[in-house]
């Protein structure tokens, strides 16, 4: 059983009453008699001599827990000849009655109203301004199941859930390592919202977990509801629609990223955990990649290359070469694409856009939809619209087929958070190449590609190992080399030990030097 004492010093004027009924009055006041606040009088002692209060909040805290371990010891299993101070009797009820895994001592309001709300019971004794708090939390948690965003053919089939406790047990699963260390916030000041921040304190940065307190320290807010806020505090450029935060709901993606070095930050409610820094290249990596031969990785991370190349400027590419560059496409080819665009009365940067803005539409509709019925509407829709569109001769038929591989490209990415960033550059690509042709999609490109080298996540460059250059991290970034070639972690990031398995590494090196 763990002892300890709960004060609060920042409120002098906080301070637990004596008297038993002033402090019932105050709670009851303060939560507005709210029926879910349970209040449970008994008295205990010889000659029913001590007054004391069980509270809890209903559906916070488990009652078979609070009858087991709090109310029957109280009233069956106290000496029935306990005659003595109400301070020793708060001893004794903390020390040798209570059974529960976790027991403190309260002396203020503040700590009383935080302990009930997460689902703790306090105990009030009359005639002491010394209260108890016992570890009783019980409330009602979805189970681990599949994860519905990040699917894998091979690999674990459990996810994060809404609670917390829950997220740092399925990581400590998989690491199970006593430098795996966890500091906890406490962020919002209505919600009281707590976070964790999980890193292996022999291979993180130091710099980088101050800087990540740090910052987390700085948040003023009154409530954090999901992990998205905390990402919008915390990155480093305000104006950037590239994702610099990684976030995940697998467990293992999560592990394998605090063997990089990167750190880890756990929101009490939100079954997506973040992760900091984050590289672009974190955002085409899956983990279903280090799963399978090296070479098939290899060879998916190229296709996701490809698919985001497409996804970005496939739309652009039509624009501009219909419009000012007709002569780059054979003559068949040519004859085909004037064929079908000779009955459309748009030109091509309207066309492109009808079909890329019908395209999101039905794909955000499908999204939210019940999904018994989403995905066969969104399908559905596509196709209807799409071929009522070409016989109607609102747009051509190579239109519709430019958006369905931009769209089939887009679905490459594992992360959603890149996804939604390509879609949002596509329009003004495709703006720009109606208006200059291939230069001003490549002028295009140029800005985007500035503009990546520019950002920086936590004082690690966004685009690294790319840029800056770094030929010792190109093992697991373009291509996925064999594991036992992955001898090392990434250069920027863990910089207190970035050998992995260095005692294996250091005996064979040692091995074959005697050799």
């Amino acid at each position: 059983m763990s002892i300890s004492k709960i004060t609060d010093t920042s409120q002098n004027n906080d301070q637990l009453y004596s008297s038993l009924s002033q402090n019932l009055k105050i709670l009851k006041n303060t939560l507005g008699n709210s029926n879910d606040l349970i209040i449970r009088e008994i008295t205990i002692g010889n000659a029913e001599k001590y007054e004391l209060a069980i509270i809890y909040i209903d559906g916070l805290s488990d009652k078979v827990t609070i009858s087991d371990t709090v109310i029957d010891k109280l009233m069956l299993d106290i000496e029935a000849n306990q005659d003595t101070d109400t301070e020793k009797i708060i001893r004794y009820l903390r020390d040798s009655c209570l059974t529960a895994g976790d027991v403190n001592d309260i002396f203020n309001f503040s700590v009383l109203y935080n302990s009930i709300l997460n689902g703790d019971t306090v105990i009030l004794l009359d005639e002491s301004s010394t209260g108890i708090v016992t570890n009783t939390k019980g409330a009602k948690d979805r189970a681990v199941m599949e994860p519905s965003t990040e699917s894998v053919i091979r690999g674990p089939r459990e996810s994060f859930t809404e609670t917390l406790r829950t997220n740092t047990a399925l990581i400590r699963r998989k690491i199970k390592s006593p430098n795996l260390w966890i500091k906890s916030r406490i962020i919002g000041e209505v919600t009281k919202t707590d976070v964790a921040v999980m890193y292996l304190n022999d291979i993180a940065n130091d710099k980088i977990v101050a800087e990540v307190l740090a910052r987390l320290d700085r948040i003023n807010i009154d409530g954090i509801l999901e992990s998205g806020y905390i990402e919008d505090f915390i990155q480093d450029s305000k104006f950037t629609i590239f994702p610099t935060v990684y976030n995940s709901e697998r467990p293992d993606v999560i592990a394998g990223e605090l063997l990089d070095g990167k750190i880890a930050i756990l929101v009490d409610g939100s079954p997506f955990v973040l992760v900091v820094p984050a590289l672009f290249t974190s955002f085409l990596q899956s983990a279903e990649d280090y799963y399978q031969h090296w070479m098939i990785s290899s060879l998916v991370r190229l296709l996701r290359f490809l698919g985001i190349s497409l996804a970005l400027v496939a739309p652009s590419l039509y624009v501009a070469i219909t419009t000012f560059h007709q002569e780059m496409l054979p003559t068949p080819m040519l004859i085909s694409v004037a064929s079908q665009r000779e009955g459309v009365p748009f030109p091509a940067i309207v066309e492109a856009f009808i079909m890329e803005l019908a395209f999101e539409v039905l794909r955000e509709a499908g999204l939210r939809m019940p999904r018994t019925i989403g995905p066969a509407v969104s399908i559905v829709g596509t196709l209807v619209i799409g071929q009522a569109a070409v016989e109607a001769g609102i747009v051509s038929a190579v239109m519709v087929i430019i958006v369905a591989l931009t769209a089939i490209c887009s679905f490459l990415f594992p992360s959603y958070g890149l996804s939604n960033t390509v879609r949002a550059l596509r329009f003004p690509l495709m703006i720009l190449a109606s208006i200059l042709g291939l230069f001003g999609l490549m002028f295009g490109l140029m800005i985007i590609v500035l503009h990546l080298c520019s950002l920086r996540t936590f004082g690690v460059p966004y685009l690294s190992p790319f840029g800056p250059l770094i030929l010792k991290d190109q093992k697991d970034a373009l291509v996925l080399f064999p594991r036992r070639a992955l001898l090392t972690r990434p250069r920027l990031i863990s910089k207190k030990n970035t050998v992995r398995g260095h005692k294996y590494f250091n005996t064979k090196k040692r091995n074959q030097t005697n050799v």
